[in-house]
């Protein structure tokens, strides 16, 4: 699929946009990008719960506190998230070993298969688009994503 030309936009190489202009058309974009791949990853769980299990297996057994602190919501917001995803049975709440005043909460099995299958949905989604476009579009979007990681790492 070659990609199309857009009814109200000239090619981007035709145009001179402002830094704010890249912006809102980047943050659109990438909007309605993670839009699509919550729908492709087909949990059942809502956004809070998938991002706090994903946290949890990036992160590995974590406290609450950490957790929070992790997803940048307040420790009652996740205590609610981590309720549910426990009664789901997706996490599993377990003693530290050097404290055993500190729980952590850590994925059960259930829950890295559900997380890994839904990482599996959204990426076979995006590859089939991908696969699409074509050798030279994906090759500028290679190059975009450089860019984009730059954007997106904590250097300031």
């Amino acid at each position: 699929m070659a990609l199309p030309p857009s009814p109200t936009r000239t090619p981007a190489a035709a145009r001179a946009e402002t830094a704010e202009e890249i912006a809102g058309r980047l943050r659109l974009s990438a909007t309605r990008l993670a839009r699509k791949l919550r729908q492709e990853a087909q949990t059942g769980l809502t956004p809070s719960q998938l991002s706090a299990l994903a946290a949890i297996d990036r992160h590995g057994p974590v406290t609450l506190g950490a957790l929070a602190d992790h997803e940048q919501v307040a420790p009652p917001s996740v205590s609610r998230v981590v309720a549910k995803i426990e009664a789901d049975g997706l996490v599993t709440r377990q003693p530290d070993p050097a404290d055993r005043r500190v729980t952590k909460v850590a994925l059960t099995p259930k829950g890295r298969a559900l997380l890994s299958a839904s990482r599996r949905r959204k990426t076979e989604w995006l590859t089939t688009r991908l696969e699409d476009l074509g050798p030279e579009p994906r090759a500028r979007l290679a190059e975009v994503l450089d860019i984009l990681e730059a954007l997106t790492t904590d250097s300031r």
